[in-house]
């Protein structure tokens, strides 16, 4: 999927993700020996950092987490291995206790294992992107957005999925259609733990106008507690299923550290007038450090244009899509789809996914911030070792 160039040489689906080396980060020179050489019998690429703040790119695949490093983030790829040597036993196990993490190998005893572990956890290169759409403050119009760009890049030919990361938000599904498709929703897939099948997972869920969708219902009864697990399995599985995921994240804690968390790219959506852009400048601290642009909404201030909103952000700009009449009550009806064929509308999905594009190939810097920034993401439920 993805993998054919087009007449202008660009590859088709470019704005995929290239395959990610296995991380590990250690500043233990013999441990770093050690895991080299896993590497190279497991057959995969290996990057060596000394912290997490030299790494300076997003965690795609397997990390190896020395023993010995401290800044350890909160939130880690499901595939995290604690790593140390046998010298170091004490210390590794009580790491291991500290942060909670499922796998640990203690090298090189453990040698074995950890190639198989590697040999079977490489991500592969069909996987799709993860985009997560936040607004800025409040009544930015991040769900609209999400809608709208998730349509319009369907209407594009990518397969694509929309997904509802607001429990509290009532339920994406109540703007796209005015009556529930059939298929899954969120509270079917709470319980879900390990590894999802995305074959099943693309055929249960709901589609409206060709767009697979994954929502919160409406309805007046409370939305289940979502385990982080559950949301991290789901979207892991959406990746393989789709070339792209967009995440109407919310504003919420919960939904930050469940979905902005999970997401491989981050757009942040900015009216425009300069106290929005402000506020999106402290939300941005609170967001994981991945690649994260602005999308500017809506007419703009006396005196603000749409590239000194996004640098007041402190983040590149995507797009800049214009005040859409109707949309409002477009939501209302459950037809809002139907304003993702206008014309500003597909001008935005175009600049946000060449934007991708371009990053991906490395034609332009893309999107990023300043320093290094990786990507976390919840752990799942998996054996001990």
């Amino acid at each position: 999927m993805g993998n054919e160039r087009d007449s202008s040489g660009h590859r088709d689906g470019a704005w995929l993700p290239d395959e990610s080396p296995v991380l590990c980060v250690t500043a233990d020179g013999e441990l770093l020996e050690e895991c080299a050489r896993v590497a190279a019998v497991a057959g995969v690429r290996l990057e060596a950092v000394s912290s997490f703040a030299a790494a300076g790119r997003a965690v795609g695949g397997p990390l190896l987490l020395g023993a010995d490093i401290g800044d350890v983030p909160p939130r880690r790829p499901v595939d995290t291995v604690l790593v140390g040597r046998a010298p170091g036993r004490e210390l590794l196990w009580r790491r291991a206790a500290d942060l909670g993490v499922e796998h640990v190998a203690e090298l090189p005893d453990a040698a074995g294992w950890l190639v198989d572990f590697l040999g079977r956890r490489q991500p592969h290169a069909s996987e799709g992107v993860v985009l997560g759409v936040i607004g800025g403050c409040g009544g930015a119009g991040a769900s609209t957005t999400a809608v709208l760009l998730a349509g319009a890049a369907s209407a594009r030919g990518r397969t694509t999925v929309l997904v509802d990361g607001d429990r509290m938000g009532g339920g994406l599904e109540l703007w796209l259609s005015d009556e529930r498709p059939s298929g899954v929703s969120w509270p079917d897939l709470a319980t879900a733990s390990g590894t999802i099948n995305p074959s099943e997972l693309d055929a249960s869920l709901p589609r409206v106008g060709g767009l697979a969708t994954l929502s919160w219902p409406v309805a007046p009864s409370p939305a289940p507690n979502l385990p982080s697990a559950a949301a991290a399995g789901v979207l892991d599985a959406a990746r393989r299923a789709f070339e792209l995921v967009v995440v109407d994240v919310g504003r919420g804690r919960e939904a930050i550290e469940d979905f902005a968390w999970a997401s491989d790219r981050l757009l942040i959506v900015v009216p425009g007038r300069l106290g929005s852009a402000l506020a999106a400048a402290h939300l941005l601290q609170e967001l994981p450090p991945v690649s994260t642009a602005v999308v500017a909404r809506g007419r703009m201030a006396d005196g603000v244009d749409a590239e000194r909103l996004a640098a007041t952000v402190g983040a590149p700009l995507a797009a800049h899509v214009p005040e859409l009449r109707g949309v409002a009550a477009a939501a209302e009806a459950g037809r809002l789809l139907d304003h993702a064929r206008r014309r500003a509308v597909r001008r935005m999905a175009d600049e946000v996914l060449d934007g991708l594009a371009a990053s991906a190939d490395g034609e332009r810097e893309g999107w990023g911030m300043p320093g290094a920034r990786t990507r976390r993401v919840p752990r799942d439920l998996v054996e001990v070792r």
